[in-house]
């Protein structure tokens, strides 16, 4: 590793938490709204996906870690991301992973690069662990009843 420089975690604020339902009914009713998934491609595959067709929307799918480690490219990625759907530095970003912390850490990053309004969606895809260490049974998209589709 010498000569590259190590992985910055994000300081700093961001706009605030929001629920999945919170962040779905912006997401609804204003089409600048962007929703960002940070998980993993296997988490995508192999638990499901947002499924924003009925509100005529489409996440954007970029990971914050790979199985390689952190995405030292997660900047670059998402600022090229964003910039190709042209979203605007005062539109709503949501942030999503499985629980919430991933999904901070992006959205911290994202209001490093200027955008103002952007939400972690803390209750993640699965949300919480229940009693059984177990998720999808306590908070998170699925247990919303959002739209969701599974490879």
């Amino acid at each position: 590793m010498a000569g590259k420089p190590p992985f910055q975690m994000p300081e700093g604020d961001y706009a605030g938490d929001v629920t999945c339902q919170q962040a779905w009914d912006e997401l609804a009713r204003n089409k600048a709204a962007v929703l960002v998934d940070v998980r993993t491609q296997v988490e995508w595959q192999l638990i499901g996906k947002p499924d924003l067709s009925a509100i005529a929307q489409e996440p954007i799918y970029l990971q914050w870690v790979t199985m390689q480690g952190v995405n030292e490219n997660f900047v670059a990625e998402l600022r090229t991301a964003l910039a190709e759907r042209a979203v605007a530095a005062d539109a709503p970003v949501y942030f999503i992973c499985q629980s919430g912390g991933r999904s901070k850490m992006a959205a911290m990053q994202c209001t490093q690069l200027g955008y103002s309004r952007c939400y972690n969606v803390a209750e993640g895809f699965e949300g919480e662990l229940d009693e059984q260490q177990h998720r999808n049974s306590v908070s998170g998209w699925k247990v919303a009843g959002l739209p969701w589709t599974q490879s």
